[in-house]
């Protein structure tokens, strides 16, 4: 789907993100179910092979005609999402899905502060406050649901949320001005990783084939649930998201991420909340969403006020002579 000048509806954007939010929660309960230290580089090998096999079939038309820059970006924003996804499950495997879901979601204060350090030009601090009210609600979660010392796989899962704030930001820094194909870069994403960690796969534990052959029926349907919904889905929802709005918008949106792992580890799980995770609940959704509509009244006046300025002349537009 080639970028143009025409921006979908913001509820339609909006829903979508929540969708992959809620999706993206379910994953750490899914992943915690399959992988062990010796597992972790095989079942992403799997995960993200069933991925290439469902999107080559539908972009092999498109990737023919898809140029080198597009490529290019395809391949180093997958190399990116392979180091997200190996510190993410390695540290599934090191800690509870519910640990696991609440320190992904620093990623909504890291994006906009990475964003705002390439481009020079910070957000509004009403935005910070609106994060920090959202990881105040992260640390109660926390706290609702007995959160221990840290472990290294929290570690693991803190710096696979910094590497997911570079990601986010490289996406909309390398693609946003391009007419890519988000299909495009989505396929070529996917294939980079399974491609990376099929071949890494004997060198880091139990090969693929290996795994592959003692997997139980349910555990292929937690795979081809992961490949599928919370792979193919939500990554092209993210990548066209991220093309047609900002980094900031996007990753607090999905910010809600840990309020969703919480609920399946709860009725799923069996983890229990509190009532201070009832209030970090409460306060990640409002944190989010109160920093969503600052984020977007901010990246409106600055689309506005260049408009209303004359080419080369710093004065209002009714102001300057008409060609």
């Amino acid at each position: 789907m080639p970028a143009s000048g025409t921006t979908p509806r913001t509820g339609l954007v909006d829903v979508l993100l929540l969708a992959v939010a809620v999706v993206w929660g379910s994953t750490y309960l899914a992943a915690k179910d399959l992988v062990g230290t010796r597992t972790v580089i095989a079942i992403l090998g799997l995960r993200f092979l069933i991925t290439a096999v469902i999107m080559v079939p539908i972009c092999v038309r498109r990737l023919r005609r898809a140029s080198r820059r597009e490529v290019g970006t395809g391949l180093l924003l997958g190399v990116i999402l392979a180091g997200i996804m190996t510190f993410e499950t390695f540290g599934i495997a090191g800690t509870s899905a519910t640990n696991a879901g609440l320190i992904i979601s620093l990623t909504i204060v890291m994006t906009p502060i990475l964003e705002n350090l390439v481009s020079r030009s910070w957000l509004p601090p009403s935005f910070f406050v609106a994060a920090v009210v959202a990881v105040v609600g992260v640390a109660l979660l926390a706290t609702g649901s007995s959160l221990r010392a840290p472990s290294l796989g929290d570690l693991l899962v803190l710096v696979a949320a910094a590497v997911r704030a570079v990601h986010v930001t490289a996406m909309h820094r390398l693609s946003a001005k391009q007419r890519f194909d988000s299909l495009n870069l989505t396929c070529l994403q996917l294939s980079v990783c399974a491609v990376v960690f099929c071949a890494a796969s004997p060198f880091a534990g139990d090969s693929v084939t290996t795994v592959a052959a003692r997997l139980s029926p349910a555990q292929w349907g937690d795979l081809v649930y992961l490949a599928a919904i919370c792979t193919v889905f939500a990554f092209f929802v993210q990548m066209w998201a991220v093309r047609t709005t900002s980094p900031s918008r996007v990753s607090l949106l999905l910010g809600t991420e840990p309020v969703w792992a919480l609920a399946v580890g709860v009725t799923l799980g069996g983890d229990r909340i509190g009532y201070a995770g009832v209030i970090g609940a409460a306060l990640i959704v409002g944190g989010t969403n109160w920093g969503r509509r600052i984020e977007r009244a901010h990246r409106e006046r600055d689309t506005v006020r260049p408009a209303q300025e004359a080419p080369g002349r710093g004065v209002p537009a009714e102001h300057s002579e008409r060609a």
